[in-house]
């Protein structure tokens, strides 16, 4: 039995137990069982690489370091929209390879692009899987990035970075001078080597710091996948155009923000006097961004408490950037006032939002299953009044009449 066959045969087989098995002659065992480990962990986050014929796969750690495909698609529209010409758009370099999803979606809009990884497993990798991905003007450089890499760089339409977040020791790292390469070291180099420079970062990071210590930021973008954010993206170049920060949740209908770095922090959200018909919850980018009272001014909301990132209105705005509910109800936490508002409840969705207790904690409490079409969110008000929100979801569709 070949390689291929033995992998096509046990796709869908848990790795474990196939380890435990028995190994035809003739299989590399090792490289099999990574094969099969790394094409189910592509099913979700990778659908075309999975769905492509021959594709080899790394070790699990860098299909779990690398990006997803809506996030790697996302970039390519960054790109498309900063260089909006193709004559723009002559060359690609990508100084941190890695398995080579982000440079696979950004080479095509390229005339020529070159992938630079210092691991020799995955360059092989990449020299295997390009052409099967229809990337055939892409050039395959097995090198340190710093040193005569770089130095012989110039005339660079877009260089991407993705810095290793990872020590020696495999131990995560978030602060930008503890990455490899280091970008703030590297900044001014790079900006001599390209006009536009593309960096992601870790979503851990912090936004204000990294901004002081990054010159030449023209965007930040904070991109989310269903709700959980995933990355951010630094926009480097010497344009003298404002800096904004966008926000994203894709494979979602919540729509694009994009707000002027800095103005979320001059004016706050009005707190409101009392709870509203409609519930709002901001996305995981508009919070990791810090544009959530932004976001509410422009959409005419008030704050529930300055500490809960809850909003509130008596109207429906279909366009708002993350959760919204129909409030079906609201009460204090005393016992009568509970029991009558969750007499017809047995289970449901309990989010905290500055209260102290956990979700957990709630649940058995309140003697509630998880789960459900009800939702239930424990959170301060402005006057520092503790109350349940009782919910129903709200999808972007006309009001409730």
């Amino acid at each position: 039995m070949t390689n291929e066959e033995y992998i096509d045969k046990h796709s869908n087989d848990d790795v474990r137990k196939l380890a435990l098995s028995h190994i035809p002659d003739g299989v590399d065992a090792l490289w099999c069982m990574q094969q099969i480990e790394g094409r189910q962990l592509a099913k979700k986050k990778l659908p075309l690489w999975a769905q492509t014929r021959g594709v080899w796969f790394p070790p699990k750690l860098a299909i779990e370091q690398c990006s997803s495909e809506p996030a790697a698609r996302y970039k390519r529209t960054i790109a498309e929209r900063l260089l909006p010409d193709k004559d723009q758009r002559t060359m690609l370099i990508d100084l941190t390879g890695g398995f080579g999803v982000d440079f696979s979606f950004l080479a095509p809009i390229f005339e020529r692009a070159v992938y630079v990884e210092q691991q020799p497993i995955l360059c092989k990798i990449a020299e295997h899987n390009f052409p099967l991905l229809g990337l055939y003007n892409a050039k395959e450089v097995c090198a340190d990035c710093l040193g005569d890499t770089l130095a012989g760089l110039h005339d660079v339409s877009l260089l991407y970075l993705d810095p290793a977040r990872r020590d020696e020791a495999k131990r995560k790292m978030v602060a930008l001078e503890d990455c490899s390469p280091n970008v703030v070291e590297m900044q001014n180099i790079l900006l001599d080597k390209a006009a536009i420079v593309m960096t992601k970062l870790s979503p851990m990071l912090d936004i204000s710091m990294a901004l002081r210590k990054l010159g030449h930021v023209t965007e930040i973008h904070v991109v989310s996948v269903r709700g959980e954010c995933k990355e951010l993206l630094f926009i480097l170049s010497k344009s003298k155009a404002a800096p904004t920060i966008h926000c994203v949740n894709l494979e979602t209908t919540d729509p694009e923000v994009v707000c002027p770095i800095g103005e979320s922090s001059k004016q706050h959200a009005k707190l409101c006097d009392e709870m509203g018909d409609y519930l709002y919850e901001p996305n995981a980018s508009v919070l990791k961004a810090g544009v959530q009272d932004d976001v509410a001014r422009r959409h005419n909301l008030f704050k529930l408490h300055s500490d809960s990132h809850l909003y509130t209105c008596n109207e429906w705005k279909d366009n708002y950037p993350g959760r919204s509910f129909k409030v079906v109800d609201s009460c204090g936490f005393g016992k009568h006032d509970l029991r009558r508002m969750l007499s017809d409840i047995r289970q449901a969705n309990i989010t905290v939002r500055n209260f102290p207790a956990t979700a957990d904690e709630l649940h058995k409490k309140l003697k509630l299953k998880d789960g459900g079409n009800i939702y239930l969110f424990a959170t301060t008000m402005a006057n520092g009044q503790h109350i349940l929100i009782k919910c129903k979801k709200h999808t972007k569709t006309p009001p409730y009449s």
